[in-house]
């Protein structure tokens, strides 16, 4: 037998399904009168519904600019009538142009509810009290910068010869003894990259990735883009249920170790801010200038020019 459908889920059918882009639509796919499916869809997650299906294309739009959509076809994709006004309703809802935002940014929106896109299951549905990141949300500017900073150190590696990237510069570095050295800075990146990704598979109960091997820059540039999404958005689903506190049994280590999901956070944060330094020393090691504002590794210089803050 069929489980029954729920109703509000129903609804939200009808508010994202295609072509429904005004409320007469979503309405009649309900068939319900647009004032009542208002009121019901607004009972039930707190947001009407055309602010609720406009709020999720912004979202999705920015995930697939994300992962090289053109402008124009994130734009229509959405269903506005013209790209000046998707950017000009883009640049309201992120604080970026649709070309300025960061790859390594959650494309989630502050939102009243637990509603999000989120690929490749299109809606995200969180059974908790939603709500936002904002500039006064310490962990979500903390992630954020450590996912952006990355990036930027990715940027500039990509400039390195070959043999100054592989060169070995601290030799005996090793932060973490389990994971292998960190003497040189291909060593140092790709650390960067794949560090949460073991633990991003025990939180979500995935089976334990296989890491690539390849430290080529422009691979791990790609994967980093993938990953730190990823990483960003559950960091956030955890914070959204409260669940600090939760607990995940990690059956690699021998004997088996359990470990707060607090704690989980707190030590990929700290070893990776160590590894953003030591990538630093290891690009001034090598020639590259590491005084500009692009390569400034204080959360607060790199806050401030993402918002257009005060320098």
């Amino acid at each position: 037998m069929a489980e029954p459908v729920d109703p509000l889920r129903r609804l939200l059918d009808a508010v994202l399904a295609e072509p429904h882009d005004d409320l007469d639509a979503m309405a009649a796919n309900a068939y319900s009168s647009p004032s009542h499916f208002a009121r019901r869809v607004s009972a039930g997650v707190g947001e009407p519904p055309v602010a609720l299906r406009r709020r999720i294309l912004l979202e999705r739009a920015a995930w697939q600019l994300q992962r090289g959509s053109t402008v124009t076809d994130a734009a229509f994709a959405a269903g506005y009538g013209s790209v000046e006004g998707f950017i000009r309703a883009f640049a309201r809802a992120y604080g970026h142009s649709p070309t300025g935002l960061p790859r390594t940014v959650g494309h989630w929106l502050p939102a009243p509810n637990g509603l999000h896109f989120h690929s490749p299951t299109v809606l995200y549905v969180d059974a908790g009290e939603g709500h936002p990141d904002s500039s006064g949300n310490v962990l979500a500017l903390q992630v954020q910068h450590d996912a952006a900073d990355i990036g930027a150190l990715l940027d500039a590696v990509a400039a390195l010869a070959p043999d100054e990237y592989r060169k070995v510069r601290l030799p005996g570095s090793r932060p973490r003894h389990w994971e292998g050295p960190d003497e040189s800075l291909a060593q140092v990146m790709w650390h960067l990259v794949f560090s949460t990704a073991p633990w991003h598979a025990s939180i979500a109960g995935e089976p334990a990735p296989e890491l690539p091997p390849d430290e080529d820059p422009a691979a791990l540039a790609r994967a980093h883009a993938e990953n730190s999404p990823r990483w960003l958005g559950l960091i956030r689903d955890v914070d959204r249920r409260g669940a600090w506190g939760d607990r995940v049994i990690d059956a690699l280590c021998d004997p088996p170790e359990s470990f707060l999901l607090s704690q989980i956070v707190a030590h990929e944060l700290t070893f990776s801010a160590h590894r953003r330094l030591l990538a630093r020393w290891m690009l001034a090691d090598a020639g590259v200038a590491v005084d500009t504002p692009e390569m400034d590794p204080d959360p607060i210089i790199w806050h401030r020019r993402m918002t257009g803050g005060p320098q």
